[in-house]
């Protein structure tokens, strides 16, 4: 909105200059996004509090876990409301990919609405049946996916280490990109079962992908680098921006010992933001290494139910693998700083196959 309304003041005066640069706007972005975050955080759950809109916690989980029962949930509406606040201030509104990014994130974060909603007020366990969720969440993500493939986007993936490595799906591409946007808005659903677990590594993935976004974006930077080039992907910088911000101010309240959860609306909608990021800049196969806290916990799901159902027998004391370790006798401030820890290190790991392919 301030792109819009004050660059054009920038034949009168140098100093609206600074509006064009997606660099500035996206550091602004990031800053709205966590005072607004930090701000919301306090009233929201106090809110939250008064209408008794309290966690319930799984009877087969660790017992720790039932000392949590009741503490505030649906706390991802506070990131939902800073991301899309910054986004709309300082972002470039003309642009077709926010407004994917948009609209895949609210998309997910009704979703996750409802499912909070059916658990938390109307007291159903189960809430959303996984079969409901799944083919909504597919829904959302095929309709980005065909929106992107009919603007003429590029179909074609390439793969980490390997430059010469590039293959076109064609039409295919749509089914791919639903399911890398599905995969990571589960993927981060799962994970979301710790204090601060799900948050810290989201806000270092949105940061990759913030790089990602401004290189992918930058055309002689990705000539340089040997990158897919996508004109007008560096304006997501300033979503992963406010994504960054978002998630920061949030955690000031969800680390352990968490005053409030994200719940359903935060983890689908994140998810699904990072997976949308991945696809459009054309980074969707080095998201497995990004967000490789979100893929071991869901394939420890994966293998937990496959062995079972197979063999009567599981591979893990308790599924998703966090919950492993906490029955092992790992501390929960451990396994929390011990994943974000490898989150970093993945991270890199993505980051410097810029250089190495």
């Amino acid at each position: 909105m301030l792109f819009h309304l004050l660059y054009p003041f920038a034949k009168y005066h140098t100093i609206f200059n600074v509006f064009q640069y997606i660099t500035f706007r996206t550091i602004y972005g990031t800053v709205t996004a966590l005072v607004m975050s930090f701000v919301m955080g306090g009233y929201v759950i106090g809110k939250l509090r008064v209408m008794q809109v309290g966690e319930v916690i799984r009877e087969d989980g660790p017992a720790t876990h039932h000392a949590k029962a009741g503490t505030p949930t649906m706390g991802g509406a506070i990131i939902l409301v800073a991301i899309m606040g910054s986004v709309l201030l300082w972002g470039n509104l003309a642009n077709r990919y926010v407004w994917v990014m948009i609209f895949v994130t609210a998309g997910m974060g009704v979703i996750g609405f409802v499912d909070d909603y059916r658990k938390v007020i109307l007291k159903n366990p189960g809430g959303l049946s996984a079969a409901s969720k799944f083919t909504s969440q597919i829904i959302i993500s095929l309709a980005a996916a065909a929106f992107l493939y009919l603007s003429d986007f590029d179909t074609v993936i390439t793969m980490p280490f390997f430059k010469g490595v590039r293959l076109d799906l064609g039409v295919f591409y749509i089914p791919f990109a639903a399911l890398v946007i599905t995969g990571a808005s589960n993927a981060v659903n799962l994970t979301d079962g710790l204090d601060g677990l799900a948050i810290g590594p989201i806000t270092i993935a949105a940061a990759t992908y913030l790089l990602f976004a401004y290189l992918t974006g930058h055309s002689k930077i990705a000539n340089y680098l040997q990158i897919i080039y996508v004109p007008g992907a560096g304006e997501l910088a300033v979503f992963a921006g406010a994504m960054v911000g978002a998630s920061l101010g949030f955690l000031w309240f969800n680390a352990y010992p968490a005053q409030v959860f994200m719940g359903d609306i935060g983890a689908l909608s994140l998810g699904g933001a990072l997976g949308t990021l991945a696809v459009i800049t054309k980074n969707e196969i080095i998201l497995l290494v990004v967000g490789g806290i979100f893929v071991v916990e869901a394939l420890s799901v994966i293998f937990q139910v496959a062995s079972f159902k197979l063999r009567g027998k599981r591979v893990f004391a308790m599924a998703p693998i966090h919950h492993h370790f906490e029955l092992k006798g790992w501390a929960e401030p451990k396994i929390i700083v011990r994943f974000w820890i490898i989150a970093i290190i993945l991270s890199l790991v993505a980051i410097s196959t810029l250089k190495i392919r």
